[in-house]
């Protein structure tokens, strides 16, 4: 593991109030954020960087949101196994 410094990408896997905070947060501190949500325009998607618009279980659609962020975190914590491996 290592540190993580502004401009780095969060990922954030979940699109709520409690991901709208953390978004909040961490773009005062520098960092850019992407979220994913199976709905369009959600609490957190209102203020991220990126909003990707894709079914929790669409392994696809998580891997190339993987791939875009530099780290990713859970809003909720009933993930998939298979999503949470990819992650």
């Amino acid at each position: 593991m290592h540190p993580l410094y502004p401009p780095a990408v969060i990922g954030v896997f979940g699109s709520g109030q409690l991901g709208r905070m953390l978004a909040l947060a961490a773009r005062a501190m520098g960092f850019r954020i992407h979220t994913f949500s199976p709905e369009a325009n959600s609490p957190t998607g209102q203020v991220a960087d990126s909003e990707v618009c894709a079914p929790y279980d669409d392994l696809d659609a998580v891997r190339d949101f993987v791939r875009q962020v530099d780290v990713v975190t859970f809003e909720f914590e009933n993930v998939a196994a298979a999503v949470a491996e990819i992650a």
